[in-house]
């Protein structure tokens, strides 16, 4: 190959990365555009939940009242139509998305209430999330629909019986499927679910130890039940020493103040399945 062809080559390999490279900026002129007026707020809805919200200027304010919504307004009025007044950039579990926010005088033209389209998602690999939310929720259906194989995992209380009847590991989680059933005509008004990490045998000497853990997702939000509840929760992967036990409690609200746990010991954390991930795609 003569070295006019190679110098070809180069110049055309270095121009299409030149236009790959000029295609992947862009200036708030190239952006999505929401008009913003400081008596309108403007709801932005993700369609998974958001790690992640910077917003470039101190014009404009915002929240987050829920995980995949986030709440913009700005702080002043003064502007003129068409003034640039931040840019937002908002970072969900697998893309991100920015906005130009664009000042208008007239109410009528601010955006009120906006849903993150397909083509304004661009793929991001977020470090910060070993599974996605939407993963995650599909395994815990899985979960859900194993037979169980524990039987011996379980207490009672209150004429009721709470046991857990899977584990399973996935990636960096735990997956724990457990069940109350209760056998009076009361109905159980669940005032939190918590899950525990503590010393085995307490002794009147020392305090023990207790660690709450958070869980990273419970598939039911169900507030009450009268003689069933089962539910499946998602903690992230650990270990921890023999003289140590897991445990998930479900207390009630007052007056009753009803409460019940079951408590899982480091044996039957070892034993916990893999899940593989072939199972998602089975009917």
């Amino acid at each position: 190959m003569n070295k006019k062809i190679i110098q070809r080559i180069g110049l055309a390999v270095a121009g299409l990365m030149a236009t790959v490279t000029m295609q992947a900026q862009e200036t708030y002129q190239e952006l999505e555009q929401l008009t913003v007026n400081e008596e309108v707020t403007t709801v932005i809805t993700a369609s998974e939940p958001i790690r992640f919200v910077d917003i470039s200027t101190d014009k404009v304010v915002g929240d987050q009242p829920i995980n995949n919504t986030i709440r913009l307004k700005p702080k002043e009025g003064g502007h003129a139509d068409g003034d640039v007044l931040a840019i937002v950039t908002i970072v969900t579990e697998r893309y991100r998305t920015q906005y130009a926010l664009l000042y208008t005088t007239r109410l009528k033209e601010a955006v009120t209430d906006k849903e993150i389209r397909k083509h304004e998602k661009t793929a991001y690999n977020n470090p910060a999330v070993s599974m996605s939310t939407e993963d995650m929720t599909r395994y815990a259906w899985k979960v859900w629909n194993s037979p169980a194989k524990f039987r011996n995992v379980a207490s009672k209380a209150h004429r009721m019986v709470m046991r857990m009847n899977n584990i399973y590991a996935v990636g960096d989680y735990f997956f724990i499927d457990f069940s109350v059933e209760n056998k009076t005509n009361i109905r159980f008004d669940i005032d939190e679910i918590r899950v525990k990490l503590a010393d085995k045998k307490l002794s009147k000497a020392t305090n023990a130890q207790v660690v709450e853990l958070t869980p990273e997702l419970m598939l039911q939000g169900n507030k009450s039940f009268k003689y069933g509840y089962r539910n499946v929760i998602v903690l992230k992967k650990m270990t921890f020493p023999n003289d140590k036990i897991l445990t998930i409690e479900m207390t009630e609200n007052q007056i009753s103040g009803r409460n019940i746990s079951v408590s899982i010991d480091y044996e039957d954390v070892l034993s916990a399945d893999s899940f593989n991930a072939v199972m998602l795609e089975e009917e």
